[in-house]
This record gives C-alpha cells, structure tokens and sequence, in this order.
C-alpha cells in the first residue's frame, strides 16, 4: 500500500475494509481512546444525536433544512451512503471534496496507531475530524447502529433524540423492543435533553434515561403534532401552527421540532415552515418518473414497510402496481413483505450481491405463493427493466427493500 499522503479515495476505502476482520466490532473502547487522542470527545459546537430503528435520515434532513432557512450552518453526518462515501459528510448541504476525505483518514490514521478500527469507526472518526475543522453552529449526528456502542456515542450531544423503535439488527441489539430500547436510549445524558418520538414506547425509553440522568421529553406527553386538513400544529415548549406537511414523514417533523427546541437556538417560524417544506432526501418516496410512475424507497424491515404501504394508499393507482424488491438475508423478510399485502400486483424478486445478500429465490421464499404472482432475476437492473417494460402509464412499479437495491436504480438513472 503506498503511503498515506499519496492514497486516492479509492485506495483508502479499500485500506479501510481490511484493517480490521469484522465488519461490526461493538463497543467504545477502541474508538474511543482514538477519539480522545484526536480531541474528538467534546465538540466546540451544538451537536443533536439522533438514534432510531427508521427515520434517521429523513429526521437530520428536516432538521438541516430548517436550521439553514434559519441562518446556521450546518453539518450532517449520515450513513450508509447511496451513490458515494463523500455523502456522509456534508456541510450545507454540500459534500466535501475526496481530497478533504483523505487527509481526514491520514490523520486517523496517525493517532490511532496499533488500534484496530472498523470501517465504521474510521469513518465516524474522520468525518468527526472534518466537521471539528469546518466548525458549523450545529452537527446532526447519526447514529449508525443502535446507540450505546456506536462509534459515534464517544461524542458529548447537546440533544439526543430517539425517532423509532422496532425490531432490526436483532444479532446486535436484542430480539425485544425492551432490549432495543435500552441500546438506543444509550445516546441520552445527564442533565442533557432526551427527545423520544416513539408513539408506543418500550417502559425500558423512560427506565434507561432516568438512570442515565437524562431530561426526557416524550412524544404525546410532552409535545405532539396535530393533522388537520391543510397542514398541521406543533404544540411543545413552543406552538407553532398550521405548518405544512413534509414529504418526509409527519411523525419524524414532530420529533424534529421538539429536539431543535430543546436545542435552544433562535428558531424564526419562518424558517421552520420553509425548512419543513422544502426537505428532501434521495431514496425516501422518490420519484423518478411519471407514466409509469416510479417510487424508489429504502424500506428494508417492517417497520418501515409498513410505512410504506401507508404511503402507497395514498397514491391511487388505476393499473397494476410493480414491486422490484431486492433485500438483506438478516432483515426480516417475510415481515417486511407482508406489509405490502393486497397493495402489490406483481412481484419482480431481484438477488443482491455480497456475503449479506439474499438471493431472489430466498425472496420467493419469504414472499410465499399467496401474495401474488412473482417472477426471480439474478440482478436488480434486470428485475427493474423487465417490471418497466411490462408496465402502462397508469401502472405503478415500487423499488425497495435495502439500500444497495435502492442504490442501484439511483446508479442507472444518474440521480
């Protein structure tokens, strides 16, 4: 490997992916000792950590959206990437270039010395370097799996915040809601706001954050939204009404709002209302094309399946709805499908690659017999292009079920 001044992008992803045997390594030992030689621990900045089954990304979306109409700068940091690894970090709204991306692992790499670091946590650690260095007025920092042993939990938040809890990563996290939420609530601390936007919470939210010393604040006890038919109210610390209606989830706004109240900073309505407004985020609800119309959505458990499906009913379709799924052995598949009952014309099951990947066969398998008739393919290109051509202008065709399905669509129409 050449030296770490001269490694393109590339090469350092690659150098990143060998360095340690395993791909989740729980726990903060490693990368927090890392993070306290790098100055990494305490930011000179707010920072709102954000935790949850489902609804991350769409949460730091909104939240960047209205603190930039309010005047702040920002930086986010999200995973898994879509497209490109520089999508973790941004600044504005903008990613940084490669360039800025390898000098931030150089520098991990000089402090960590013979500490071993999973990809995530080099990641984590360089992306946490960049932001010291640009400085914003906030950092939303997502969290990458569960809480309490993420890498980035070595960071000290402002406002933590809980957008859902459901069954997932169960290898990692616990096979009950209990469990997951005492590993999410992990995020909390003392003295600090906890926001939780679970409407059917886990007696293990309000448990963890009163040991921890947290100051909890929970959706439908503490703050709420209210629908009404053209918009909807945000009633908390502060009211603000009859705000308009994202096109990300309703019930993450909520969540929002309460955490950048507790945050403290000047909030003008304005911004809010435009900020939530205009939001978005790649493979949430998207839509590629009309005639037929084209969703692509991340949906990859139950839970956010069923969020789904939601959606879908929302959006009448005259013809034969399409489903392209392609999805990850470990997630629960027959659940997530199962969602979709009555809502799916036709089923087009795609294999994915790589040691996580389930095959369409797999798929056939989990979707059963009774959900209507479905067709394999070796790849998620050739299940969507088969499901395009058999479609009319006034069918649907629906792409979900993992990241990488949804990444792969995004790849072929060069969004």
């Amino acid at each position: 490997m050449q030296q770490s001044q001269s490694r393109s992008l590339v090469d350092w992803l690659s150098y990143l992916e060998q360095i340690h045997p395993v791909n989740i390594d729980m726990g903060l030992d490693r990368v927090g000792a890392v993070a306290r030689r790098m100055g990494l621990t305490h930011l000179p900045f707010k920072v709102i950590t954000v935790a949850g089954t489902n609804g991350k990304g769409s949460s730091c979306a909104m939240a960047a959206s209205i603190l930039m109409d309010a005047g702040y700068q920002v930086g986010v940091y999200s995973s898994p990437h879509l497209l490109r690894f520089t999508e973790r970090v941004r600044i504005n709204g903008a990613e940084l270039a490669d360039s800025d991306h390898c000098t931030a692992f150089a520098e991990v790499e000089a402090a960590r010395g013979e500490i071993a670091l999973t990809f995530f946590e080099f990641a984590t650690l360089a992306g946490l370097w960049l932001f010291r260095r640009a400085a914003p007025d906030v950092l939303l920092l997502e969290v990458g799996l569960g809480g309490r042993l993420d890498a980035t939990n070595v960071v000290e938040s402002d406002v933590a915040m809980i957008t859902s809890i459901a069954l997932d990563h169960c290898d990692w996290l616990g096979d009950t809601r209990e469990a997951v939420a005492v590993e999410k609530a992990g995020v909390y601390r003392a003295g600090k706001p906890a926001i939780s936007g679970e409407p059917n919470p886990p007696v293990t939210i309000a448990s963890e954050a009163a040991r921890l010393g947290a100051c909890l604040r929970q959706v439908g006890i503490d703050f709420r939204g209210d629908e009404h038919d053209t918009g909807w109210d945000y009633h908390g610390l502060h009211q603000w009404l009859d705000l308009p209606k994202p096109a990300l989830p309703l019930m993450n706004a909520v969540t929002v709002l309460a955490a950048l109240e507790s945050l403290g900073l000047p909030l003008p309505e304005e911004a809010i209302r435009q900020g939530l407004a205009n939001a978005r985020l790649a493979g949430r609800m998207q839509q590629l094309q009309s005639d037929p119309l084209v969703i692509v959505d991340v949906a990859h458990n139950p839970h956010s399946a069923a969020y789904l499906a939601a959606q879908l009913r929302k959006m009448p379709c005259t013809g034969v709805r399409r489903a392209v799924v392609g999805m990850l052995k470990d997630k629960d598949m027959a659940g997530s499908l199962g969602e979709l009952d009555g809502l799916i014309g036709e089923w087009y099951l795609a294999s994915l690659t790589g040691p996580r990947a389930a095959s369409a066969a797999q798929l056939a398998g989990a979707l059963g017999s009774e959900r209507g008739p479905a067709t394999t393919f070796d790849s998620v290109g050739q299940a969507y292009a088969a499901a395009l051509a058999a479609s009319s202008p006034d069918d649907m065709v629906i792409v979900f079920g993992s990241f990488y399905t949804v990444a792969d669509i995004l790849a072929g129409a060069a969004v």
